[in-house]
């Protein structure tokens, strides 16, 4: 099973609110997901990211794969730099 990490959008329409989830990736967009790992408002201003950063790095440790767009949230959050850290100290 490859677990893809990506966003799950929620909200009405034009209002766009989204989860960050590990998912399998066959799974659709919205659909089952294995856990949230945060959650990204892109409406406020600035953008409201709140990402769990124990279960984000256990997950890529795992070998989950982020999405293009949770792989630049992680990188503002300092999430990506704590992962390579991480593999080169092993």
């Amino acid at each position: 099973m490859a677990v893809k990490l990506r966003l799950q959008r929620f909200g009405s329409k034009k209002r766009p609110f989204y989860r960050v989830v590990a998912a399998d990736s066959r799974k659709p967009r919205d659909g089952r997901f294995i856990e949230v790992i945060g959650t990204y408002d892109s409406l406020q201003t600035p953008a409201v990211i709140k990402i769990d950063e124990t279960k984000a790095l256990a997950w890529l440790s795992t070998g989950a794969k982020p999405t293009d767009t949770v792989k630049s949230l992680f990188s503002k959050q300092g999430i990506m730099q704590k992962f390579h850290e991480s593999k080169r100290n092993q």
